[in-house]
């Protein structure tokens, strides 16, 4: 275990630090122990009073040592932005998630999905046309005989259509959740879920177990879909959807 994942683990679960600030916290306090230990007016330094007096109150309550011991009891492998086995893609892009919360069949995620895995993402509508269904299942079948990992997001539609597809023909795919990874987004995805990690595949967030469902985590989580990608396919995106947005990252 990274000596310093405690300290990752609870920023990760203060909702007022995000990779942003935490950047910031790090640069000025030089290392993650030190910022997270700091007293209240040097944090307010960096981040700003009133959030430096919610992160200090969060502090006292939170326990992070029973936090990682939940997650290990749910099966819940957690890696932080500085453990050696975080996807090296993600740490280039301007906000690389603080912790990234797995369900998978190994702890380290390169286990799972192979030591020099290539990602392709396959996102798009969650109303496609039958043609748009039948372009992202060739499209996802040929990209996973290439031997690639399809990326996507477990949405209905296109993304389902991408995972399945992928695992047809015996591929691995990693699913990008913008809810905790224990919570099945949709529910009628549950066996795809189940499907996904059996067969040596991935299952990922950036955001704790319990993290409900809300409409702006989806954004950001295809920054993720985009971030660990060589590339990305978006089959029948409208200007302004999620789609579009993960092919912009």
């Amino acid at each position: 275990m990274n000596n310093n994942l405690l300290y990752y683990l609870s920023f990760s679960h203060f909702l007022g630090i995000g990779p942003v600030r935490l950047k910031a916290l790090i640069n000025y306090f030089r290392d993650v122990k030190k910022a997270y230990q700091a007293k209240e007016r040097d944090i307010s330094e960096v981040i700003g009073v009133n959030i430096a007096k919610k992160f200090i109150d969060f502090r006292a309550r939170f326990d992070p040592v029973n936090k990682l011991e939940e997650l290990k009891r749910k099966e819940i492998f957690v890696l932080s932005m500085a453990d050696k086995d975080y996807p090296e893609s993600l740490k280039n892009i301007s906000d690389p998630p603080i912790c990234l919360y797995i369900k998978a069949r190994y702890q380290n995620f390169f286990d799972s999905v192979g030591a020099t895995a290539l990602f392709f993402a396959v996102v798009g509508t969650r109303k496609p046309t039958p043609y748009g269904e039948q372009i992202a299942d060739k499209f996802s079948s040929e990209l996973t005989e290439a031997g690639f990992v399809i990326v996507s997001g477990l949405a209905m539609g296109i993304d389902t259509i991408a995972h399945r597809a992928c695992l047809k023909i015996g591929g691995k795919t990693v699913a990008v959740l913008g809810c905790g990874v224990d919570i099945i987004y949709p529910s009628v995805n549950c066996d795809l879920y189940e499907k996904i990690i059996k067969t040596g595949g991935v299952v990922l967030s950036e955001f704790p177990p319990g993290h409900t469902v809300l409409p702006g985590l989806f954004i950001s989580r295809n920054r993720i879909i985009s971030g660990l990608s060589k590339g990305v396919l978006v089959i029948e995106g409208a200007r302004d959807s999620g789609a579009l947005i993960t092919a912009r990252h």
